[in-house]
């Protein structure tokens, strides 16, 4: 099972968000469809990622001022896989990628420099049992 591709179970239909839309509303999109990241993007290209768990910790403390734009608080150096790479190889990154912060939840799928998918920690628990 862990031979498998990641095409072979990711997402496709990836839920988005674009750099100038406010942090409030794209934590709403993260509540509503009750994900854990939002792949930010520009014209199908990724450009950076933000997260559930960092984006609600923020707005608790009330770190953002009203207007905060995604692209302001952005991961810009996101983790990606190929959609040709195996779940091991999955684990694997999701495993080794955020030393000392945990194990990273989701990893959006590139093929060709466009985001074709995602793929997550529940993905894989779901396809191995």
């Amino acid at each position: 099972m862990i031979n498998k591709k990641v095409s072979q179970i990711m997402t496709c239909d990836v839920i988005t968000t674009t750099p100038e839309i406010d942090v409030v509303y794209a934590f709403e999109k993260l509540m509503e469809f009750k994900i854990s990241s939002l792949p930010v993007v520009e014209d199908d290209n990724l450009i950076g990622i933000i997260t559930a768990t960092d984006v609600g910790h923020n707005l608790i403390l009330d770190k953002y001022e009203l207007g905060t734009k995604v692209e302001e608080i952005m991961i810009r150096d996101v983790v990606t896989i190929s959609p040709e790479d195996t779940i091991e190889t999955a684990i694997k990154v999701m495993k080794d990628s955020n030393p000392g912060s945990g194990i990273l939840n989701q990893l959006p799928v590139i093929d060709n420099g466009k985001l074709v998918g995602i793929i997550s920690d529940g993905d894989i628990i779901q396809e191995i049992f």
